[in-house]
């Protein structure tokens, strides 16, 4: 996990009364009371360009550079394996965990000799600053997708080539519609269910990757997804909030959840591609945070509030230009994320045989020993 200095704090340095409390480099900065599924997240304190601290809510694994090299420890700490572990360990409130750190602090890491440590620290930064440039590239399509967008249709904040404007209700055929709530009871068989985590950047994962879960026929019929609607998110974090995908091909019966709302759109006035695109630029991003209605660590919006947003309706020959350039762009995408996971895959692997000790290179681990 690469740190983001985007966004940081400055205080008085009178603030930090013990020297350890500045950051090294080499340092591991730790969730350590965050919502359940981001406890534990750590990321690599790189070589800082001036004097740092950290917040509360954060804990610093420093390692003994006489006993493990602190990228091994990295590896280590960040590993699917340990991170399940670390928050299996995590004591759970009403909207927040913390992390046990007296049960981490007692984690058995293995710990081949330090050459070997730097070996196998080197073989897992190789094979992840492989998926960082894969992943690199895929943001960097998304920059042009969103560039394609603008030079033919212009910044919808302006309007600057005067489209047609209406509201988003207007070119609603269906919808829309809340998704089904279920238990987490009925959660791990049945049907696909479309979920915040089932998309992103505008690209929605096979259904075959979605979580199952257990819906009647008329549920299925009810909340059934259709090729080429458009799912929104309506409540999550603001960061999260109005997030949007269209939906391609998936399998029968597959249905969405609570916290999303489904439309279809009249294809003869605005194409569906166009649509989802549109959704995702920033000013309709500022739009749906204007209307958001908070509470406690969420955000939401309703049917009313989506039908409401403003939205142009260029030429149907530009967007049919649209839908070609994009479709290029994310046949290429296609490409890197395939590749991508391939090398996920390579490096789980890899992960699991440094740290079981079936990638050691024992003979040389004997010799130091």
């Amino acid at each position: 996990m690469k740190l983001d200095l985007s966004d940081v704090w400055a205080i008085d340095a009178s603030f930090v009364k013990r020297s350890e409390q500045y950051l090294q480099a080499g340092d591991l900065l730790v969730s350590s009371a965050n919502s359940w599924n981001l406890i534990g997240k750590c990321s690599w304190v790189p070589e800082l360009d001036s004097d740092a601290t950290f917040g509360g809510f954060v804990t610093v694994l420093r390692g003994n550079p006489q006993l493990v090299d602190r990228r091994y420890l990295y590896h280590w700490f960040s590993s699917s394996r340990t991170q399940a572990v670390v928050r299996s360990f995590s004591r759970q409130t009403t909207n927040i965990a913390n992390l046990d750190l007296r049960r981490c602090s007692e984690l058995a890491i293995p710990l081949p000799s330090l050459a070997e440590q730097r070996r196998i620290a080197a073989v897992l930064d190789q094979v992840d600053t492989l998926r960082a440039k894969r992943r690199e590239a895929i943001a960097l399509l998304d920059d042009l997708a969103q560039s394609v967008f603008l030079d033919i249709f212009g910044d919808p904040a302006g309007n600057p080539m005067g489209w047609e404007q209406r509201s988003f209700g207007e070119v609603i055929l269906d919808g829309p519609q809340n998704g089904l709530y279920k238990p987490a009871g009925d959660y791990g068989d049945g049907v696909p269910i479309l979920r915040i985590d089932s998309f992103q950047a505008g690209e929605l994962k096979p259904s075959s990757q979605w979580k199952l879960v257990n819906a009647s026929l008329l549920e299925q019929e009810r909340y059934g997804l259709r090729e080429s609607d458009i799912v929104i998110n309506r409540v999550n974090s603001r960061s999260h909030l109005g997030k949007s995908v269209m939906v391609g091909e998936v399998s029968e019966g597959s249905v969405f959840e609570s916290n999303m709302m489904r439309v279809c759109v009249d294809s003869s006035i605005v194409r569906p591609v166009f649509i989802e695109r549109y959704l995702q630029s920033g000013f309709v991003r500022r739009c749906i945070l204007e209307s958001a209605k908070d509470a406690v660590n969420q955000s939401s919006i309703n049917q009313q509030d989506v039908r409401a947003l403003p939205i142009f309706v260029p030429s149907m020959r530009s967007q049919c230009d649209f839908e070609e350039s994009l479709e290029q762009i994310r046949g290429n995408q296609r490409k890197h994320r395939a590749h991508l996971a391939t090398l996920d895959e390579l490096f789980t692997s890899l992960q699991h045989r440094a740290f079981s000790g079936t990638l050691w290179d024992h003979e040389a681990a004997g010799e130091a020993a």
